[in-house]
């Protein structure tokens, strides 16, 4: 069994000094409490900051040694660095941005040069315990950096990267100055995880507009790579929370609490102090529903747990002031000798106070503006062991994906809330029983072990795809042995695409001229009487004529449809249509006006429709809109659509390049045959391919090619090394 190491900014152990001695205890953070269960149940071990800042030498060891004894390092921190790389860029910058409450985002040079160098130093400490077999398993916003940085010292290493927090629409995450590091940061994973689609689509969306990648089925081609983006839905332990109601301590603290509260109804609202969780409008909801109900007034009570957070932040300081002035504006306006409608906890609650809580509340109010999952909202429906009680969310909130069944609100809208009040307030027993078994049903079956099974076989899914296409990658003696074969052959054939294969793509098509290092190459590799060269392309006839007309090769226009031999004209392989062109283009000329950016290019036998230059985004939903019409439009006719690399393209079906082709290979005996190309019009030509020949797919992509290469460049390489062979 792999080991696996889960890195995170805290580990599930926090420590603190008390009288002049160290205290171990659990760390409060949903990441620590969601995967501590799971940790100590696998071979595994966790490295993260252990929560307390110390310099002392005997302080340090002791805590290294405690902790490694239950198979956990330490990566030890400055009181500056916490300063500057948590309290600073995670949670003054990369928090409030990906929350999207960019009016408290802070953009400082020196938090950013401090994250930065933490990422490192984690990093650092990885590389002294990581094992080529390990997967490494990085969390969260604080280490963003990580996953490149790691790849860089540990290049084969299985890498998982899982963002606990929202990731931002493109439009608020390109406001980081930083933005691109982050991404490249996070791209060094193999597979990225987030809580919901929302967040993942988010992610390519930035991924396609900054880095200029592309995504297919969440798959992105990156360097030498493939990697995967995904989501995962963060379960809970189930069991846990399911049979806490029968632990001793658990029903010690129910009996005192319904001595405490007689009959009332109980609305639970629990939180870390945070500006996303909306606490203030959660309580104003709250004022207002008891102005506009007073019948029920005394029979119910708010029990607010405030769980303290970034207390030396101004932002969250104020809130907390915020908090207090409305709980007891409340409280004073509304108490009645013998109740008041709020009780108000500011504290870490153990995990028997917390169980009687959920047990025992009536409604659970769990409204954040915004919320990358929310497991509190999970808890609370696993507790609920008769299935009564409602729970009351947020739809911003990850986990409403997937609680379909609670009451979902706008927590912007007050009216929305007030309403959802009132309705689980009045909701039957048989109601809520109905919806909470549907919701912990689906919490059984999707718990925190599912969850970390389903993202390491996701994992190890993408890193096996990696290595079956590293097996087809042109390695040193692949290429010896071609390099070999040419020398000795006496007949060589020579298949080469143009765009994507010899140039890289350009914005416009017209722009992609050969340089005079290709031109200067083709020549050299035609000037051997053993070698015959074939540019086979997608392009039009003139502009291959205007480009490769003056050397001495072979030419194939329109994918086959025009064919220009060495010393002769063009000719057509057969008779070929173009009265359709009349009804296919005003429909492409509709997708030019919805689609800035786009453009037609005209061929004899084929149009096609070009989106590079258009917004990404919009491209691929063009594309996606007009390959269905295509496709329905010419069901009965005698045309084919291909999608090529940004591109549309409409010709007479029957015409491809494997077609093409086999008016070189039926012609003689070869001894050396190469393809070369980089999209899926290639296919076809590698499909005619005989078993001996090498066929090369440029870029990371599945294809019947035997082998991949990564670049013109490397191809590039590849036809030099034959014009040396083809002077020996």
């Amino acid at each position: 069994m792999q080991r696996l190491i889960f890195v995170s900014n805290r580990l599930p152990v926090s420590i603190i000094k008390k009288k002049g001695s160290l205290q171990y205890f659990q760390s409060a953070g949903g990441l620590a409490t969601g995967l501590s269960s799971f940790y100590q149940n696998y071979e595994s071990l966790w490295l993260g900051w252990p929560g307390i800042i110390t310099n002392n030498t005997d302080e340090r060891q002791q805590i290294t040694s405690k902790l490694k004894a239950q198979n956990m390092y330490s990566v030890f921190l400055s009181r500056s660095q916490i300063e500057n790389y948590y309290e600073g860029f995670s949670n003054k910058t990369i928090w409030p941005l990906f929350h999207y409450f960019t009016q408290h985002t802070l953009y400082d040079k020196s938090f950013w040069q401090t994250y930065r160098n933490v990422n490192k130093l984690f990093c650092d400490e990885i590389v002294k315990v990581a094992t080529p077999d390990d997967i490494i398993w990085i969390h969260d916003y604080q280490l963003m950096l990580l996953p490149q940085l790691v790849r860089e010292k540990l290049p084969d290493s299985t890498i998982g990267f899982f963002l606990h927090i929202p990731f931002p629409s493109f439009e608020i995450f390109r406001a980081l100055p930083w933005r691109e590091e982050i991404l490249n940061g996070m791209l060094g994973a193999d597979l990225i995880g987030f809580h919901t689609y929302d967040y993942a689509r988010h992610f390519l969306s930035s991924v396609t507009r900054i880095r200029g990648l592309e995504s297919t089925m969440g798959k992105i081609r990156h360097e030498e790579r493939v990697l995967k983006v995904d989501s995962f839905p963060m379960g809970i332990d189930y069991e846990k929370f399911a049979n806490a109601s029968q632990d001793h301590a658990v029903q010690h603290e129910i009996k005192k609490i319904k001595r405490l509260l007689s009959k009332q109804k109980i609305i639970l609202s629990i939180d870390r102090l945070d500006y996303s969780k909306a606490i203030p409008q959660r309580l104003k909801a709250i004022e207002e529903f008891l102005s506009d109900n007073p019948g029920y007034q005394e029979k119910i009570k708010l029990i607010l747990v405030v769980v303290p957070s970034r207390s030396k932040v101004e932002t969250y300081r104020l809130l907390k002031e915020e908090v207090d002035e409305i709980v007891g504006r409340i409280n004073g306006k509304f108490s009645t000798i013998g109740w008041t409608p709020i009780w108000y906890l500011y504290r870490n609650l153990q995990f028997p106070m917390l169980s009687a809580l959920y047990n025992l509340a009536d409604v659970a109010l769990v409204t954040p503006f915004r919320d990358g999952m929310n497991l509190i909202a999970k808890e609370y429906i696993a507790s609920k062991t008769d299935g009564t009680g409602v729970l009351i969310l947020s739809e911003m909130a990850g986990a409403s994906d997937e609680l379909g069944e609670a009451i979902t609100i706008n927590p912007n809208d007050m009216e929305d809330i007030k309403d959802a009040l009132g309705k689980a307030l009045a909701m039957t027993e048989s109601e809520q029983i109905r919806g909470n078994r549907e919701m912990q049903q689906k919490l059984k079956r999707y718990n925190v072990n599912r969850w970390v099974e389903d993202f390491i076989h996701s994992l190890s899914e993408i890193k096996y795809e990696q290595y079956s296409l590293l097996t087809k990658g042109l390695n040193r003696e692949q290429c010896d042995n071609m390099f070999d074969s040419f020398q000795k052959s006496k007949r060589r054939l020579l298949f080469l695409d143009y765009d994507g294969t010899l140039v890289d793509f350009s914005k416009l098509p017209e722009a992609a001229i050969p340089d005079t290092d290709l031109l200067d190459l083709l020549s050299n590799l035609s000037q051997s009487p053993l070698n015959e060269i074939v540019v086979i392309s997608g392009r039009d006839k003139n502009t291959l004529d205007n480009w490769l007309g003056r050397l001495d090769i072979n030419l194939v226009a329109e994918h086959g449809a025009w064919l220009r031999l060495k010393g002769e004209s063009w000719k057509t392989i057969e008779y070929l249509k173009q009265d359709w062109k009349k009804d296919i283009r005003p429909l492409l000329e509709l997708y030019i006006d919805r689609t800035p950016g786009s453009l037609i290019e005209s061929k004899d036998f084929s149009l096609a429709w070009h989106y590079r230059k258009a917004d990404p985004g919009l491209g691929e939903i063009r594309a996606r809109q007009l390959m269905d019409t295509l496709l329905y439009l010419t069901s009965n006719l005698d045309l084919q659509v291909l999608e090529g690399s940004k591109v549309i393209e409409v010709k007479n079906s029957g015409i491809n390049k494997g077609k093409a082709a086999e008016q070189w290979l039926n012609r003689n005996k070869w001894d050396f045959i190469l393809a070369i190309g980089d999209d899926w019009t290639d296919e076809d030509l590698f499909r005619v391919m005989p078993t001996d020949g090498y066929s090369i797919k440029v870029g990371l992509t599945p294809s019947a090619a035997r082998f991949y290469i990564k670049s013109p460049e490397n191809v590039r390489q590849v036809l030099k090394q034959f014009v040396r062979e083809s002077k020996l």
